[in-house]
C-alpha cells in the first residue's frame, strides 16, 4: 500500500475509473467535499508489477476517546475476484487500523453477493461476493449496525436503446412517463446558485415532509457545485407552467450516474412529474455516454414495512437489475472501545452527521 501523492485530481480519478466498481464516492471530489467537514482524505494504491491494481479514498478523522474513524466510502476498489488481492488490501487495511488508533475502520465496497429481489424468478447469488463476506468474517471483520450507505440498489443498462428501455419497463411507468410530456412537464438543466437554493427548500420540503434527516444548504450546495465544476455532475428540475415541482441532482463518473439527491413538492403531482424527470435524466446521461444509471436505494427486506417501500414502489417500475451488495464491514481494533461506541451510538450519530460522514 502506498500513498498517492500527487495533488492532481484528474490523475487520481483516471486511475480509479479504470478499476471494478469505480465509484463517485471514491473520487478526488468527494474527498474534497468531506475535507471541508473535519475528514481528512487519504488515497492510497496498489500495485502489481507496476500497475495499479487497487485503490481507496479512505476518510480519517479524530473520533471519540482520543480514538481516530477510518472509512472507505464505497471503496476499497479492486477486482474482488482476485483471492490474493483481497486478502493484501484487507490485511494493509487492518494494519492501518491498528496503527492509526482507529475506533473502527469500515468499509463498503459495492461488491454484490446477490442479484435480484430475494426469493423472486431474478434471484441469483454471486459467488465472488459471498467469497468477500466469508473473508472478511474469518479476518474478523464485523457486519456493521451502522450502515452509511444503501447496501441494495437498482441500475438500469442504459447501453439499450431507449426503445428498448421503455419496453422493458412496467405498462403503468411507461404510461406515466408519456402522460408527464403530454401534460406539459418539462425538465431543464440546473444553472447557478439561484438554481441550487430553489432545489434546497424543495429537499428541504420533502424530508419535513417524509421523515428523514437532511443538513444544512451549504452542505449540499458544496457537493453540487463541487461536482458541476468538475464537470461530474448536474442537476435537472422538472417544471410544470413555470413552477418547479421536483429535481434531482446526478453525479456521473466512470460511464455511471446516480440518483443522488431527488426532491419534489406535492404541486402537479397527477401530471406524473417525477416520471418525466427521471426518463429526461435516462436520456441526458445516454447522450453523456453512460452506460449504467443507478437509482440509488432499494429495500434493505423486500417487505412493506421497509423505510424504503414506498421508493421501491416507484422505481421498480423502471425494471433495473437489483444488486445486493455487502453492505458496511467494520473493522474493530480495540473491541471494549467499539462496546462502548455502540451503546452511545446515538449521541455519535449526531456528530457524524454534523461531520457530514452520510452521503445523504
Amino acid at each position: 500500500m502506498e500513498s498517492f501523492a500527487s495533488t492532481d485530481g484528474q490523475a487520481w480519478n483516471d486511475l480509479i475509473a479504470r478499476l471494478p466498481h469505480a465509484h463517485f464516492l471514491q473520487t478526488w471530489q468527494w474527498g474534497q467535499v468531506k475535507a471541508a467537514y473535519g475528514w481528512q482524505p487519504r488515497p492510497v494504491l496498489w500495485r502489481e508489477g507496476g500497475q495499479v491494481v487497487a485503490a481507496a479514498l479512505v476518510l480519517q478523522r479524530r473520533a471519540v476517546w482520543g480514538l481516530t474513524a477510518l472509512y472507505a466510502p464505497r471503496g476499497p476498489l479492486l477486482p474482488w475476484s482476485w483471492p490474493a488481492l483481497r486478502a493484501h488490501v484487507l490485511a494493509d487495511l487492518e494494519a492501518w487500523a491498528r496503527r492509526a488508533g482507529a475506533l473502527f475502520a469500515k468499509i463498503d465496497p459495492e461488491v454484490p453477493i446477490a442479484y435480484g429481489v430475494p426469493g423472486a424468478d431474478d434471484d441469483q447469488p454471486d459467488p465472488t461476493g459471498l467469497a468477500v463476506r466469508q473473508l472478511l468474517r474469518q479476518r474478523g471483520w464485523r457486519f456493521s449496525d451502522q450502515q452509511v450507505q444503501f447496501p441494495n440498489t437498482m441500475v438500469l443498462d442504459l447501453r439499450l436503446s431507449e426503445d428498448d428501455l421503455l419496453a422493458r419497463m412496467k405498462q403503468k411507468t411507461r404510461y406515466n412517463i408519456r402522460l408527464a410530456q403530454r401534460k406539459g412537464v418539462r425538465v431543464r438543466l440546473a444553472q447557478g446558485e439561484t438554481d441550487w437554493d430553489l432545489m434546497y427548500r424543495m429537499y428541504a420540503t420533502t424530508a419535513a415532509r417524509d421523515g428523514f434527516v437532511i443538513r444544512p444548504r451549504a452542505y449540499y450546495l458544496r457537493v453540487w457545485h463541487t461536482f458541476t465544476q468538475a464537470g461530474m455532475g448536474q442537476g435537472f428540475i422538472a417544471e410544470v407552467e413555470g413552477e418547479a415541482v421536483a429535481a434531482a441532482f446526478v453525479p456521473y463518473f466512470a460511464g455511471t450516474g446516480w440518483f443522488f439527491h431527488g426532491m419534489s413538492t406535492r404541486a402537479h403531482r397527477e401530471k406524473m412529474p417525477n416520471y418525466g424527470l427521471q426518463w429526461a435524466i435516462i436520456r441526458w446521461l445516454k447522450a453523456r455516454g453512460c452506460t449504467r444509471y443507478d437509482l440509488w436505494g432499494v429495500p434493505t427486506r423486500f417487505e412493506e414495512d421497509d423505510p424504503l417501500w414506498g421508493v421501491w414502489r416507484f422505481k421498480r417500475g423502471f425494471r433495473g437489475r437489483v444488486i445486493r451488495t455487502l453492505g458496511a464491514w467494520d473493522f474493530i481494533p480495540r473491541p471494549w472501545a467499539y462496546r462502548l461506541f455502540q451503546q452511545t451510538w446515538p449521541r455519535v450519530l449526531a456528530w457524524l452527521r454534523r461531520g457530514g460522514q452520510s452521503s445523504r
